[in-house]
């Protein structure tokens, strides 16, 4: 059984698993803290983890109806991410363990993402992985467990922080990426022409910054926005976007003769992403794996799924182990 903690960015996570019949996820949002400033604020993150994450800790274990003296195993986000909010669950996890005389199995957080498509599910390799969030935008070619190529990336913005950096420019509340695929339903995607950034550069990285500066300038040029265009803008950025995720995805599982494709990480729960992929999929055939939805932004379930694929990570030698707000997964 494993024991796990994620406090990457701004949500606190705590989660238990051993098998797929006994899991628990609990993670508890800061969204409504930060909505006020736009973004993250670092410290105070850090702050909001520390006040929850023995509660959280317990519910865990009470979901599941175990105790600590049930746990064999536990596992923590050591980065990328925010160093205050990283270096919380971090200590707490290591404070938990020497108390309990744990191992500790240190995550990267991005292959927590690769691997949450799969919860509970057969493996297959190698596959494509794409991870879409507010911080990352990676595509990676897994061999194997352990074996990852970086294929892609972002050059600038990620996706997820375009989605945000957009919905401010619209006047929308925060986070942006759920509120713009709300609206997008109503709105014509045809109606104003944004810009795919790196549309015909014949590597798979990604551009989001143009395509941001784009939005922001059409903005300022129609001074002043009607509901209805403000529908209009933000499904016409949604689709821009997330078409050129799909078609430069589609493109390197050609060339690499990659037959599974995931897709996660926060931006993998919009409704357009997730409905492209699937016709994508069909029409290339290749096998499409998505998380379940409350697989797709940061939690602990997928840092403990991914520990339990190799255990002989575990270490007691806590000292060692350290936050890396820019570990590399490549």
């Amino acid at each position: 059984m494993i024991l796990a903690f994620d406090t990457s960015c701004d949500d606190t996570s705590v989660a238990l698993y051993k098998d797929d019949k006994i899991y628990s996820n609990v993670v508890s949002s800061q969204n409504d803290v930060h909505a006020k400033f736009g973004g993250v604020i670092p410290e105070l993150a850090a702050r909001k983890h520390a006040e929850v994450i023995a509660y959280l800790t317990d519910e865990a274990l009470d979901r599941v109806g175990s105790d600590l003296k049930d746990v064999n195993h536990v596992a923590v986000t050591v980065g990328p991410g925010l160093l205050p909010s990283l270096l919380v669950g971090l200590s707490f996890a290591k404070a938990l363990a020497y108390a309990n005389n744990l191992p500790i199995i240190p995550i990267n957080h991005i292959e927590g993402h690769i691997f949450a498509p799969f919860f509970n599910k057969y493996i297959e390799y190698p596959f494509l992985s794409l991870v879409v969030s507010g911080g990352h935008t990676h595509l990676f070619y897994v061999k194997n467990f352990g074996n990852y190529e970086l294929v892609g990336k972002t050059l600038d913005d990620a996706v997820g922080e375009a989605f945000d950096k957009v919905a401010r420019v619209l006047g929308l509340e925060y986070p942006g990426g759920p509120v713009i695929d709300k609206l997008s339903k109503n709105g014509n995607p045809y109606q104003f022409r944004i810009p795919k950034g790196l549309e015909n550069d014949k590597s798979f990285n990604f551009s989001f910054s143009g395509v941001k500066t784009h939005v922001k300038n059409l903005v300022k040029k129609l001074d002043g926005l009607s509901k209805t265009q403000i529908m209009d803008i933000a499904a016409s950025f949604q689709k821009a976007s997330i078409d050129v995720l799909i078609e430069k995805t589609v493109r390197a599982a050609k060339e690499l003769n990659v037959k599974i494709v995931s897709v996660s990480g926060g931006v993998s729960a919009n409704s357009y992403l997730r409905e492209a992929f699937k016709k994508a999929s069909e029409k290339h055939a290749f096998t499409l794996v998505l998380p379940e939805k409350e697989m797709t932004t940061d939690n602990a379930l997928m840092i403990a799924f991914t520990a339990s694929l190799d255990v002989n990570r575990a270490t007691w030698e806590y000292a060692k182990i350290e936050a890396n707000p820019s570990l590399r997964l490549f």
